[in-house]
């Protein structure tokens, strides 16, 4: 399935032109098509269900089932038959026998968010479905073979949880065969205009002949501001602000506070590495080249071209040095482009 077939629901989280973003449809393009498990980790709300999602639809798989796992959401005694089933009678209150979520995923995907909240006992069963296909229920003598393909995922660093002896080393190589890491949003802050307008696109499909905008002083106020909640919360502020708008036009009057004090100038201090005693000199020419870029393309509101003007830079010299800071996407600045 080529990138273009994509369901809406998951495309949201595949936009951008940040280097980042990028490399993460061009590996989710890559995996889909294999069988391997996948560890996919970042902040919360960077749509790791989104990209998980995004794999299984992508694959020969995509008319199966798709079963997300949220392994905090389930109280850890009843995790175990929720995901592998029961026979009746294997606790108090089995009135019956029930399938689990693997033998629901079968010939499918199920996706284990936040699996680092999987209990000890309950790693080592899955690790057996992992390497021998094969689920026991709870209470049951026999077990039954399953084809699913498993997907990870996790805001913690599991290799972390490793060392501290709160999750199984064989089980954490296994999930990881390919491992999947979503940039959060401050670290690919060029995608924000193109997001909000994803966003906005979708409140003026539900509210037609509400030409809603925003301006170009509220886009650099989102520009700025680091999003802890990352895509989530920027999908979520867009919808907040396109109820408040009274008029066509989100302006900087009913930003929230924190939002509008992010786009305040501010001279935060230059990181300066040093090797054997010496300033790496390279390291900060990249690194104010970097912080330039990204303030000019702040007060452009992200139109690249004007931003290349008020640093007194030609286009293609621009374009090289986006680049090498790795600020935005290279082949994002084409001739003629105006945002």
């Amino acid at each position: 399935m080529s990138e273009r077939e994509i369901p809406f629901a998951v495309e949201q989280a595949l936009i951008g032109e940040h280097p980042a973003i990028v490399k993460l449809r061009a590996l989710i393009e890559r995996v889909a098509p294999t069988e391997v498990t996948v560890l996919i980790t970042g902040e919360s709300g960077t749509g790791k269900e989104v990209v998980a999602q995004a794999i299984h639809m992508m694959s020969p798989r995509s008319n199966q089932p798709f079963v997300p796992v949220n392994c905090a959401a389930i109280p850890h005694d009843l995790l175990e038959s929720e995901m592998f089933g029961h026979e009746r009678g294997a606790f108090t209150g089995a009135a019956g026998s029930r399938h689990g979520l693997l033998t629901t995923a079968d010939r499918g995907t199920i996706l284990l968010d936040e699996i680092g909240e999987m209990p000890g006992a309950l790693q080592a069963k899955l690790l057996r479905v992992l390497e021998d296909g094969v689920v026991r229920p709870v209470g049951a003598d026999r077990a039954t073979r399953v084809n699913v393909r498993v997907i990870a995922a996790s805001n913690v660093d599991l290799g972390k949880a490793v060392e501290k002896g709160t999750f199984r080393e064989d089980l954490f190589y296994r999930l990881q065969v390919v491992p999947i890491v979503i940039a959060p949003m401050r670290e690919r802050r060029s995608d924000i205009p193109l997001l909000t307008e994803h966003f906005l696109e979708r409140v003026r499909d539900r509210t037609p002949g509400r030409a809603i905008a925003i301006s170009r002083e509220a886009m650099v106020a989102l520009w700025s501001y680091d999003w802890p909640g990352n895509v989530r919360e920027l999908e979520n502020m867009v919808e907040r602000l396109a109820i408040l708008c009274e008029g066509s036009i989100i302006d900087t009057s009913i930003l929230p506070e924190n939002l509008v004090a992010a786009a305040r100038p501010a001279t935060p201090p230059i990181k300066v590495k040093l090797h054997d005693g010496s300033v790496d000199l390279n390291d900060l020419v990249r690194e104010l080249e970097g912080r330039l870029i990204n303030d000019a393309l702040k007060q452009t509101g992200g139109n690249k071209q004007a931003a290349a003007r008020l640093l007194g830079l030609k286009r293609t010299t621009f374009s090289a040095k986006l680049r090498r800071c790795g600020v935005i996407a290279p082949a994002s600045l084409d001739e003629g482009e105006e945002g």
